[in-house]
């Protein structure tokens, strides 16, 4: 499980179906077999060295994910899985990308803030409400705006900054990762025929 809560921005060493990064930060315990959320896509650590990790990336994951898009010296989001003893600042993630979403517009605002403005596959949108929870990129965020597939986020300065929204630009596929919760919500009332909700109700 991850918060969506960026740890380190490292940077692509080798890309395609062996990822390699470079990082510091969440090596301080890092381990052979660890997990760890890569653009908010959880894989397995499969080599760790003193300058970073590798990662093997299954088909699903090249397709599923902008991973397969990366190219030596990109910036990625990093975050290691939570821990029991640690203060969910952010959302419940799995790392589990649901699609990929294509940044139409990152606008500058007031004060150092951004707007985000991301279309997101239909398949996707009826999971998104407005203020709800959303992963882009493996970064945390709140739904400000949903209308007819087009997604608005508010980005605060250090949100900018510590993440690689800095380097991204119009036409980029972003990875998407909708609640949990409202996806086991549609299937369990898609499991409910009206017939026997009213008779649980009146039983």
């Amino acid at each position: 499980m991850f918060t969506g809560i960026v740890e380190e921005l490292g940077r692509v060493v080798t890309a395609g179906s062996r990822l390699s990064i470079s990082c510091s930060r969440v090596m301080e315990d890092m381990t052979l077999g660890a997990s760890i959320a890569v653009n908010g896509v959880c894989l397995t650590v499969v080599e760790v060295r003193p300058d970073g990790f590798t990662a093997d990336l299954a088909p699903e994951t090249l397709d599923r994910s902008n991973l397969g898009d990366l190219k030596a010296g990109d910036p990625v989001n990093l975050e290691r899985p939570i821990t029991l003893a640690a203060r969910l600042s952010g959302h419940i993630m799995q790392g589990h990308v649901d699609g990929t979403g294509v940044l139409e517009n990152l606008r500058a605002l007031e004060n150092g803030n951004w707007e985000l403005l991301v279309r997101v596959p239909e398949t996707l949108d009826r999971y998104l409400v407005y203020k709800g929870s959303i992963a882009i990129d493996g970064i945390s965020l709140t739904v400000a705006d949903v209308t007819d597939g087009l997604v608005r986020v508010a980005i605060i300065p250090h949100t900018y900054v510590a993440t690689n929204l800095s380097a991204r630009k119009a036409g980029d596929r972003l990875n998407i990762e909708c609640d949990m919760l409202a996806k086991h919500v549609e299937k369990l009332l898609g499991r409910i025929s009206p017939g026997a909700h009213a008779e649980s109700i009146s039983g």
